[in-house]
């Protein structure tokens, strides 16, 4: 991956500590790609697979270490009942068809969310495929279904609840790092880069704790139209930023009163 990501920084023109390592990615505008062509909300969801399924290999070909896409929110199950099933089976499909190329590209699925709540076609299809890719070793590709931030957040107090009440965790040790370790993403860096498609200019219940020092990224383009040259597009702008983790940055500094 190293290798991969030098060789894109060079590229792209860009120094490799300018580089992102992980992205995380809110796919939004799937249903307006659809009605916009005349055709039924699930054609887009099917479309927006295709385009996932792009820029998921794009990631690997970049030399990215994670990549993390926002499916399906616990909120969307508040969705047409028509509709979320057409998603189900396409999530259940998907899992199986994208086996050939995690196995190839040695990339690693994880699952953040709930799996209770799943169809029993997915979740099967899901713990196959986490099964089947868990000792790869390149990429990560974390798929946020049944997601919601808060409940995240919620499981992680109730893991941390329960093991200091069976007297395995002290208050004492109950930090930030502690915190990290209970989330769905234990073992995995924050989002260096957020990318949202569509417009949308809000988180929309994602990542609530991971990306306190995420760089935004908001496209114009709809999600099965957001293409390689979108994703390099979304890189350089990050590039260019000035990431300061709460500090005073490169430029110049605020006056008194900022």
């Amino acid at each position: 991956m190293e290798r991969k990501l030098g060789a894109t920084a060079k590229r792209l023109n860009v120094q490799v500590g300018q580089m992102p390592r992980h992205i995380a990615i809110i796919m939004d505008g799937n249903g307006r790609w659809a009605q916009r062509r005349g055709l039924p909300r699930y054609e887009g969801h099917r479309e927006g697979a295709r385009t996932a399924r792009r820029i998921a290999q794009s990631c690997v070909d970049l030399g990215m270490e994670s990549l993390t896409l926002y499916s399906f929110s616990i909120e969307n199950w508040k969705r047409p009942e028509g509709e979320v099933n057409a998603l189900m089976h396409l999530y259940a499909e998907y899992l199986v068809t994208l086996r050939p190329d995690f196995m190839r590209d040695n990339v690693r699925l994880v699952h953040l969310g709930r799996m209770t709540g799943l169809p029993e076609m997915v979740s099967r299809s899901l713990v196959e495929t986490l099964d089947m890719t868990r000792a790869n070793t390149g990429m990560v590709l974390a798929l946020a279904l049944n997601y919601s931030g808060r409940a995240e957040i919620v499981d992680a107090a109730r893991a941390i609840a329960q093991a200091h009440g069976e007297g395995r965790l002290s208050v004492d040790q109950i930090d930030e790092e502690c915190i990290s370790r209970h989330l769905y993403t234990a073992g995995m860096a924050d989002p260096d880069l957020l990318i949202r498609t569509a417009s949308e200019l809000r988180i929309s219940n994602f990542l609530l704790w991971q990306i306190s020092y995420s760089e935004f990224y908001v496209a114009d383009t709809l999600w099965p139209d957001f293409s390689e040259q979108s994703l390099e597009q979304a890189i350089l702008a990050y590039a260019r930023r000035d990431r300061r983790f709460g500090a005073i940055g490169a430029g110049p500094q605020p006056s008194a009163g900022s």
